[in-house]
């Protein structure tokens, strides 16, 4: 866990339980001084990569070297636009290194990228990663899935209310970064962003396992840090089919929520152009130019060459106060990137949910008995108390956050337990999907 300006901010990566390698990769780079955050803000992203080999391995880890990179290295460019450049280059590299090498044919990789700006947020996404924000009690999904799944929905060519997840599997994605020597990227945003906002970019190896409003209530009853340990536990705990990688950013400080009408704004498509010499030192250098001719007349020489250096001086400092200006698109407002929040779900914790994590630690325990875990229940039962307790109060945030905690708890002890036994059979829990859980 990290706390930079304004942020705080947790990341974890996971192999799962059934694969062998990692093929997930992630990037987080925090403005460290205000006139980086205002010009660049603080850089988010996940990769999941896709390929036989290390192929998979190599793209997601080209994409989070390339695009953090490249967005910094175009430091005159906005930054949207300087994010779509480093998108596409870095495509361009990830499909030069598959085409040279036959072990990295067709390699690719999903990349997606959130920047934090006192503009706002803006993402840059190619694939299913996801992108989240937690508002109060809604959980908004920032970025469109290039999966077969959403693009039929969207093109409206599944009849309404149809199981489209029983027709089309849900990891077949159209678009990643890699395969293609051109790749279209969705820009999104800028989002306002408010004091309390908490936002999560995740591979699907988290969405495939853990719902919407789940993902929402424990983002809301953790800190950063222990909401990436639940999340990525939980996501085991239900089979853990795949990688899964968190990263997790809560805005903690007014440096991202300024007062927008100071703060210039973001803009598109635009070219630079010089403002005209600043107004009032230009009055300046012509008032003292205009007394130096006077004094110079008169015969005070010596007064007239102090009005002139005065003069050139002015007439300098205006020069170089001359700004770069932007013209294009000012994004905000009614203009914006996108088409975002795609999904809005009410995550508000309630009893519900409670009992699915509570049916979760029974299964836990019994694994433990069955396996004579050699374990300190005490932690784990004060856990569970406090957790009963808030339920029974209607305190659900503080009953999700205690079971979170306890099924952490038993995680870590699982680990260890396999820590300890080097060489033993691997503990499986093939435990249902969350809505089986009642």
């Amino acid at each position: 866990m990290s706390s930079s300006i304004g942020v705080e901010c947790a990341v974890l990566t996971d192999i799962g339980m059934r694969r062998t390698t990692n093929q997930d990769s992630h990037a987080l780079l925090a403005a460290d001084s205000s006139p980086l955050l205002e010009s660049r803000g603080h850089l988010l992203m996940v990769a999941d990569g896709m390929g036989a080999h290390a192929a998979g391995e190599l793209a997601s880890k080209l994409a989070v070297d390339g695009v953090p990179h490249l967005y910094h290295k175009y430091a005159e460019m906005s930054p949207p636009e300087a994010l779509l450049r480093a998108f596409r280059e870095t495509n361009t590299e990830i499909n030069r290194r598959g085409s040279a090498n036959t072990d990295f044919h067709n390699m690719g990789t999903t990349g997606s990228v959130l920047v934090l700006l006192p503009q706002g947020a803006i993402a840059g996404h190619v694939g299913d990663s996801r992108i989240y924000r937690l508002r109060g009690n809604t959980i908004s999904q920032l970025t469109f899935d290039h999966s077969l799944q959403w693009e039929l929905k969207a093109s409206g060519q599944m009849p309404e209310g149809a199981d489209i997840s029983a027709v089309v599997p849900k990891n077949v994605i159209t678009r990643s970064l890699g395969p293609n020597a051109i790749v279209e990227v969705d820009l999104e945003g800028p989002h306002a962003i408010e004091l309390g906002d908490v936002y999560l970019l995740c591979s699907d190896g988290l969405t495939g396992r853990v719902e919407d409003e789940e993902i929402g209530a424990i983002l809301a009853s953790l800190s950063p840090n222990e909401a990436a340990h639940a999340l990525v536990d939980l996501a085991n705990l239900r089979g853990g089919p795949d990688n899964v990688t968190v990263l997790i950013g809560k805005v903690t400080g007014k440096e991202l929520v300024p007062d927008q009408t100071t703060t210039a704004p973001l803009r598109m498509g635009g070219a630079t152009g010089i403002q005209p010499l600043h107004i009032g030192l230009g009055i300046v250098a012509l008032a003292c130019a205009l007394v130096a001719g006077i004094l110079a007349w008169v015969g005070h020489l010596t007064e007239a060459g102090i009005a002139a250096g005065v003069a050139l001086v002015a007439a300098a400092a205006g020069i170089i106060h001359r700004q770069t200006m932007v013209s294009g698109t000012r994004l905000g407002g009614e203009r914006m990137l996108g088409k975002g929040p795609y999904t809005s779900t009410n995550c508000k914790p309630d009893h519900q949910l409670v009992l699915k994590l509570v049916a979760t630690l029974d299964e836990l325990r019994a694994a433990a008995r069955e396996g004579s875990w050699a374990i300190d229940w005490a932690p784990l039962d004060d856990s569970c108390k406090l957790a009963a307790a808030a339920d029974r109060a209607g305190d659900f945030t503080n009953s999700v956050r205690h079971n979170c905690r306890a099924i952490s708890y038993m995680m870590n002890e699982l680990r260890q337990q396999q820590k300890k036994k080097s060489g033993a059979t691997t503990v499986n829990f093939n435990h249902p999907r969350s809505e089986d859980l009642h």
